[in-house]
């Protein structure tokens, strides 16, 4: 097949989702942001929900999903997206509504709001992007960094004695009676990408259909802030992240 053809459009290997607009994105090569805007441009359009979905986005690189993804946004104060999140879905319940948070933000700074809108089961996906450090702000350890992971804060490796341990938010949010499905995956590989991309597709029908809360844990890397090559960062996210932070259901009490 000549090049030419390669590039003809039914022959194209990747289109871009048409809710993704041509913004150039800013985020460092290897980052998982733009894959997961991409799934979700992609769902949001398959679902016929465009004109029906709001997002809530907080402080932190995942703020800047309003500028990528053509739907509503609102911007929510530091780790307070699930409380706007509630506010928005009990005013207009038929709207699909989720939160899109970092670590530093979900599991830190708005740890009570994510806790108590899950336990209330409010109808709102929460897509929890986890890459164990604080990637905006300068590398510092956030709640999920794992033990002896560097960060700017903890040069010489976290230490449990002195920062405590990894908190693993996605089985605590499992055990709340308001969540319907809890699940963790990542987006490092192809095959991976579909999972998630399944994952939030039953998160975002869960919302619609008023079955609770739904969080897609997302398991990332971030090259910048563990200063490694996009490839070194996914080898060691494999590595030692999925270790203490395994793929997989963790809660779902909605088969389809």
């Amino acid at each position: 097949m000549d090049i030419k053809d390669i590039i003809k459009p039914e022959n194209k290997v990747y289109t871009k989702p048409r809710l993704l607009n041509d913004n150039h994105m800013h985020y460092c090569p290897g980052c998982s942001h733009g894959v997961v805007h991409k799934l979700i441009a992609e769902i949001v359009d398959e679902m016929g929900l465009e004109d029906k979905t709001i997002g809530i986005a907080p402080v932190g690189c995942a703020v800047f999903a309003y500028n990528y993804v053509d739907i509503d946004w609102i911007e929510a104060a530091h780790g307070r997206a699930p409380a706007i999140a509630t506010a928005v879905k009990r005013l207009s319940p038929d709207r699909m509504v989720f939160t899109y948070q970092g670590d530093g933000d979900l599991a830190a700074i708005g740890t009570c709001e994510s806790i108590h809108a899950a336990n209330r089961g409010e109808n709102i996906t929460i897509i929890f992007i986890n890459n164990g450090i604080y990637g905006m702000t300068g590398g510092q350890m956030a709640p999920t960094t794992l033990e002896g992971m560097k960060t700017s804060t903890t040069p010489y490796g976290r230490r449990v004695d002195l920062n405590g341990y990894p908190l693993k938010i996605g089985p605590i949010f499992a055990m709340l009676e308001g969540t319907c499905y809890v699940t963790r995956q990542s987006v490092h590989t192809p095959a991976n990408v579909r999972k998630t991309k399944a994952a939030l597709k039953q998160a975002f029908r869960n919302s619609m259909e008023g079955l609770g809360t739904s969080v897609v844990e997302i398991v990332s890397t971030c090259s910048s802030g563990w200063k490694m090559t996009p490839h070194e960062a996914n080898v060691w996210m494999e590595e030692n992240m999925f270790a203490h932070y395994p793929l997989g259901d963790l809660k779902n009490t909605v088969k389809k």
